[in-house]
């Protein structure tokens, strides 16, 4: 019973500390990334916006789809660093353990 319950919080520290080092590469990830995506990205945005929504829209969809692309970038950093330290961690522990 004991041996199970300290197994448990030995997982739980190690998710811990996989999420947060996830977010925190997340977020350094995203400081980075989401200025390139968008710029690379706004323009056919905007012209989408004015061909389907017309002139006045392009700005505030502009607006949108920054806030978009970086919330996107984020999580899609997070999943993948997530999986990545996780799968890591198995690969490493499997290969000395």
């Amino acid at each position: 019973m004991f041996k199970q319950k300290q197994n448990e919080v030995g997982r739980s520290i190690f998710m811990s500390s996989v999420e947060g080092l996830a977010t925190t590469g997340a977020c350094v990830a995203s400081f980075f990334l989401t200025p390139l995506v968008y710029s690379e990205s706004v323009v056919w945005i905007k012209n989408f916006a004015i061909r389907h929504y017309g002139a006045g829209w392009d700005d505030f969809i502009g607006l949108i789809w920054f806030v978009l692309v970086a919330i996107l970038t984020f999580f899609i950093a997070r999943a993948s660093l997530g999986t990545l330290l996780i799968v890591g961690g198995m690969a490493l522990a499997t290969r000395f353990l």
